[in-house]
């Protein structure tokens, strides 16, 4: 049987709603500044401002599955004044002195990212980061910050076994035409768990009579009835603030996109302080905005609220030029406080929002959904589509 850890007492996050209902779109900042998580350890001095921030295991991009306890924690430095190219090196706290482990380049947004052992024989590892002399620049090193808070995570789960643990139950078992899936809905036959991984796929249902009437905006199309894998952990596992990551390996084609998001536990509606989190979604392979999104979803009186984007230049995402989406798997994350939703992949940051953050309960959700809309854009020959989830995480940090 699979097992999905509680290791501390809590609950999970999940984030979403169908594309189909958004109405509005609205843009939050990429760069504020004010809504720094409270766990970032700064140093002002002499006009330069450097801050570093550690982070869970969220790196870990590799072929095959992988223990997450061997994933990589991610650190963020950030310094000001942006000097692009400015070295900037890490180093390790030994007991007695400070040690250089690693050594990036800041980048235009200003920052240099790393990814390091959160631990050495079950012990939390203590580090900092040092801005090089540059250009007029004397050279500063932040306040320092252990791995402790990230040792044990709230939840888990690997995924051993031939079967889902109790905690994830189906989701949208019926044809829903409202939410644009006339044509596709979750069933256990498109759910899979083997090889140390949960495969949700997008089949036939081959128990349906006939063909379906999909509908886009230009075109309609008949196509064949398809099943979802689609799964929640709503009623079993919830949480509220943190940091939650999944390892997905996604689909190749077009005509379905792959899902890792969460939703309110009393769902997301008007009234709700909460909202759905598109952690990310992906389109498929040779999507001409390269296939990745981020978005949140909220209400703004009655009217649903769409805040997020594409993800630009996704490819400068990948560690090379033979890795890819569909190819390998990555870590994708969204960190959530009181005031920021940051979201990244492989502990590289990719956007961040603070024009509205849940103050709710969250639920997890896994989804390879073919909305209506894009199911028609694929040939029934091409089925099955699978994605693939080495591991899910929670770490939870609750507001105090």
């Amino acid at each position: 049987m699979s097992s999905a850890r509680r290791v501390l007492a809590g609950s999970v996050a999940a984030l979403l709603l169908p594309a189909s209902l958004l109405l509005t779109t609205e843009t939050g900042s990429a760069t504020d500044s004010a809504a720094r998580a409270t766990s970032t350890s700064v140093t002002k001095k002499a006009g330069q401002r450097v801050s570093m921030e550690v982070l869970p295991q969220i790196v870990q991009q590799g072929r095959g599955t992988a223990s997450a306890s061997s994933a990589k924690a991610a650190v963020t430095a950030t310094i000001k004044p942006t000097k692009v190219g400015r070295p900037v090196a890490l180093e390790q706290f030994d007991g007695s002195s400070w040690k250089k482990v690693d050594t990036a380049k800041q980048d235009k947004a200003g920052r240099a990212e790393f990814s390091v052992l959160v631990s050495k024989g079950g012990q939390p590892l203590t580090y900092r980061v040092t801005a090089q002399k540059f250009k007029g620049l004397k050279a500063e090193s932040s306040g320092s910050q252990d791995t402790s808070r990230w040792l044990v995570p709230t939840f888990s789960d690997e995924f051993s076994g031939n079967s889902l643990s109790s905690t994830w139950g189906m989701r949208g078992q019926n044809y829903e035409p409202r939410s644009k899936r006339k044509c596709s809905k979750g069933d256990p036959k498109a759910v899979k768990v083997g090889g140390g991984a949960l495969r949700l796929s997008v089949i036939k249902d081959r128990s349906a009579k006939g063909k379906c009437k999909a509908k886009s905006r230009k075109v309609t199309k008949k196509i064949s009835y398809r099943l979802n894998g689609h799964v929640g952990t709503n009623g079993a596992f919830s949480f509220r603030y943190g940091v939650a990551a999944a390892r997905i390996k996604m689909h190749k084609s077009q005509g379905q996109h792959a899902s890792f998001w969460s939703q309110p536990v009393g769902e997301n509606g008007p009234g709700s302080d909460g909202h759905e989190i598109d952690v990310i979604e992906y389109f498929g392979d040779k999507h001409p905005q390269g296939g990745l999104t981020s978005f949140i979803h909220w209400y703004k009186g009655k009217r649903l609220i769409k805040t997020g984007s594409w993800i630009k230049d996704s490819k400068s995402f990948l560690k090379n030029k033979r890795d890819g989406w569909s190819k390998n798997y990555h870590v994708f994350s969204v960190q959530w406080t009181p005031r920021v939703i940051i979201f990244r992949i492989d502990g590289k940051e990719t956007w961040r929002t603070s024009a509205r953050v849940s103050k709710e309960q969250q639920y997890l959700i896994l989804s390879l959904l073919a909305s209506d809309y894009e199911a028609l854009e694929m040939s029934d020959k091409k089925l099955p589509q699978h994605m693939y989830v080495d591991w899910v995480r929670v770490w939870e940090t609750p507001a105090s």
